[in-house]
């Protein structure tokens, strides 16, 4: 497969990033000099940002899974299909209770923007159709995340 991202994470050096069906691309950096530390997702003239502890808890939770998983994308106005990884990603069953997404009236789409960041890690493996992707844990053998 051709690789859809570059970067090493960090603000000067971003994730540059593809959408699951490669048609849209966005940028991602890790920033630790905020607590908690937050991923700034670019997209466009639109920020927003997600918890970066999703990363090792969005694997996680893929590991426990163990099959395909529908990405279910959707902005935070709108329901998230249950069983998808965006219904899990404001959950209040999820390891921090609710939503990973920080900023109000953009805390959606993680179905959209962290699926292609945990492939670009090397901790998932995902589908890239035109609609209704999925992914699936890659076992890490050790540390994991970012």
């Amino acid at each position: 497969m051709a690789e859809q991202w570059s970067g090493s994470g960090t603000a000067d050096d971003p994730w540059h990033l593809k959408t699951p069906p490669l048609s849209s691309e966005y940028t991602i950096h890790r920033d630790d000099s905020v607590d908690p530390p937050l991923l700034i997702c670019q997209v466009g003239g639109t920020r927003l940002t997600y918890l970066a502890r999703a990363i090792d808890d969005l694997h996680a939770m893929l590991v426990a899974h163990g099959d395909w998983m529908p990405l279910g994308g959707a902005d935070e106005q709108k329901d998230a299909a249950p069983g998808t990884v965006e219904a899990w990603g404001r959950s209040p069953d999820n390891p921090v209770g609710g939503w990973y997404g920080q900023k109000k009236g953009l805390r959606g789409r993680f179905g959209v923007y962290l699926p292609p960041l945990l492939e670009a890690l090397g901790l998932a493996e995902l589908e890239h159709n035109a609609r209704n992707n999925r992914i699936r844990a890659v076992a890490s053998s050790g540390g994991g995340g970012v």
